[in-house]
């Protein structure tokens, strides 16, 4: 996961693969201390550079995937991470590293692989400095970065082999025009690499109804074609989100796109001290999201997607746009009127304890 520094920078996001050395001892000692003095330089070079600017001369060309991995701070687990892209059974990739200022070696490691893989194979860019959310969404609306897919990608996870296969195998098969999305479940891991679980196995299909209450996608598994790297760009690049995954979700599936929740976990997801976004399992977590529900804090995201998606309402199907609708009015109404638009909305979580929890939202605050 992403460790957010304050607002206005973002770190590591969000797993088990062995992964191939990527030179030799000797070759890879002999070129650090060269690439240790070319990164300072190449910073002091070009110390303004916006986000979006990219610090290679030369922009990569057009691949299949885009690995789109956001960094801040994450020198502790960005090379296994990196390791694993580069093990992928699927090779036709690029890597664009967008850094949101991190102050430890993050750079500088990304920097070395660039010049280990080539920029061919990896490209640096400076984030926008706002935030996790803010960094993804302006790496995937990168005008100078095209692909057919794009995959999100946190700093300190690791993929399994054919965690890219896997993506591309089933957005294949939905027509190019079509606006569509992969994500799955993760594999947890602890901070030395045990495995700790698994995420939640949701049941029931993915839906704009189920999105406007719930996100049951990591963007660490998410992969998406360009169809809907344009909606997102249609629906504002400078679009304040609650998290970048989530409002995916929620546009893709809102337009009638093609929306698939894969079972099978292919990334390790790293729970450690500095994540921002953590596992959902256990009931600590579930103790956490009753807090927040009594804090307000579910109703202040719902008022920020739903502002979000007042601006791209006009893509909306005609049935999406009346549960949206529906469930708008529900946060303005007395209680019984609450609960009356809540069942006519038709959202719903995906299990029973979830739904229960929105029902007291719904209650107390209006969701």
């Amino acid at each position: 996961m992403i460790n957010d520094h304050s607002t206005g920078t973002s770190s590591s996001i969000h797993g088990s693969s062995r992964v191939n050395t990527l030179v030799n001892e000797s070759h890879e000692r002999s070129i650090k201390q060269d690439f240790s003095e070319s990164a300072l330089e190449a910073v002091a070079i070009s110390p303004a550079i916006q986000a979006g600017k990219c610090c290679d001369t030369t922009l990569p060309g057009k691949f299949s995937v885009l690995v789109l991995m956001c960094t801040y701070n994450g020198q502790s687990f960005l090379e296994k991470q990196l390791e694993s892209i580069k093990s992928q059974t699927f090779t036709d990739w690029h890597v664009a590293v967008s850094d949101d200022g991190s102050q430890d070696a993050t750079w500088n490691i990304a920097n070395r692989y660039r010049y280990l893989w080539g920029e061919d194979k990896v490209s640096l860019w400076r984030g926008p400095g706002r935030g996790f959310a803010r960094n993804f969404i302006a790496n995937v609306c990168n005008k100078a970065l095209a692909a057919q897919f794009y995959a999100w990608c946190d700093q300190d996870d690791v993929w399994e082999q054919d965690k890219l296969q896997a993506a591309v195998r089933w957005l294949q098969s939905v027509p190019a025009q079509v606006p569509a999305l992969y994500f799955g479940r993760t594999e947890l891991m602890s901070q030395h690499g045990e495995a700790l679980g698994y995420s939640p196995l949701f049941r029931r299909p993915p839906s704009f109804a189920n999105a406007l209450v719930q996100n049951i996608g990591g963007g660490n598994t998410m992969v998406l074609n360009h169809a809907a790297r344009v909606l997102l760009g249609e629906a504002g690049e400078q679009r304040d989100v609650v998290s970048h995954d989530w409002w995916a979700y929620l546009l893709v599936s809102g337009v009638g796109g093609n929306v698939f929740y894969d079972p099978a976990p292919y990334v390790h997801y790293r729970q450690h001290g500095g994540n921002l976004v953590g596992s959902n399992c256990g009931w600590a977590a579930r103790i956490t999201r009753m807090r927040m529900l009594f804090q307000g804090r579910f109703r202040h995201w719902n008022a920020v997607n739903i502002a979000g998606l007042e601006t791209i309402r006009h893509r909306l199907t005609p049935e999406n746009l009346l549960i949206f609708d529906e469930f708008k009015t529900l946060r303005s109404r007395r209680l019984f009127g609450r609960l009356l638009s809540l069942r006519r909305s038709g959202v719903y979580r995906q299990t029973l304890l979830g739904n229960l929890g929105l029902l007291l939202a719904a209650a107390i605050n209006g969701v």
